[in-house]
């Protein structure tokens, strides 16, 4: 009788595994979900925000390199067409959590999304 309630709880997690994994990421939460308005953004994600309009400078040299969105947390979109820049944290001197992320053209970008937790959720940056 232990045997087949083990084995019927395997399969039940099997099943809920299998259904999680059919749900696309976005659906689960995986935000790209939710908004934030400019004002509300820290200074620091405004300043870096003028900066990526205006071509730098910028403080890190990994800077405007290509986002891979391999989590697919953002927009599917083609290789190349995301950029991650840095969100200054006040008191670190790494690059800390704090990330915008933009599509389409560099100075000119289509969209932005802002991470505070290194990619786990974005927030669409409206203007």
């Amino acid at each position: 009788m232990a045997r087949r309630r083990c084995r019927a709880i395997a399969l039940a997690a099997l099943a809920v595994c299998v259904l999680a994994a059919a749900v696309p990421a976005q659906a689960r939460g995986h935000p790209a979900s939710g908004e934030i308005a400019v004002d509300q953004l820290p200074p620091q994600a405004r300043d870096t925000l003028a900066r990526i309009r205006s071509g730098g400078p910028f403080r890190f040299g990994r800077d405007g390199i290509t986002f891979g969105n391999r989590e697919r947390s953002l927009p599917a979109r083609s290789r190349g067409y995301y950029h991650e820049y840095t969100v200054v944290t006040p008191g670190l001197r790494t690059r800390g959590a704090r990330r915008i992320i933009c599509g389409g053209p560099q100075r000119a970008p289509d969209a932005c999304w802002y991470t505070d937790d290194h990619y786990r959720t974005f927030r669409r940056i409206r203007e």
